[in-house]
């Protein structure tokens, strides 16, 4: 009869302790899932985020007088970026590769008239997107 006790109390326990790490597992899942999707990255936010860096990198007075003379708009797509391109009145451009998986974003300057292409380093593109 002991045995009978004890190989039911086991298995009981067994059961409970299997259902407790499929709930667990579940709610890891959960809550990477809620993570990813709060630090989801759309062409969007992409554009968003580079815009509030342009705005504060970069002086805005010549676009109020002359919008076409500079500009932001949104670039090409991959399977890993969102492309931004930003005009400066100067005629050179800056074009803002923003890693989908994780924000950061490679900005790689282009001067057309002297065909002139350099690195001209990155930031977090959450740095730039307002808080809620």
């Amino acid at each position: 009869m002991k045995h009978i006790v004890f190989s039911f109390i086991f298995t009981v326990l067994c059961l409970c302790s299997c259902n407790t790490n499929s709930n667990n597992s579940t709610n890891s899942t959960n809550s990477s899932d809620s993570s990813n999707t709060k630090n989801e990255i759309t062409a969007e936010t992409a554009y968003e985020g580079v815009n509030n860096y342009c705005k504060s990198t970069y002086d805005w007075s010549v676009a109020e007088e002359n919008p076409s003379m500079m500009y932001l708009k949104q670039g090409e797509e991959t399977d890993s970026t969102y492309q931004v391109i930003f005009r400066s009145y100067t005629g050179a451009f800056v074009y803002f590769y923003v890693q989908k998986t994780d924000g950061v974003t490679k900005m790689v300057e282009h001067v057309p008239s002297l065909n002139i292409e350099n690195e001209a380093g990155s930031f977090n593109l959450f740095d730039y997107l307002k808080k809620d």
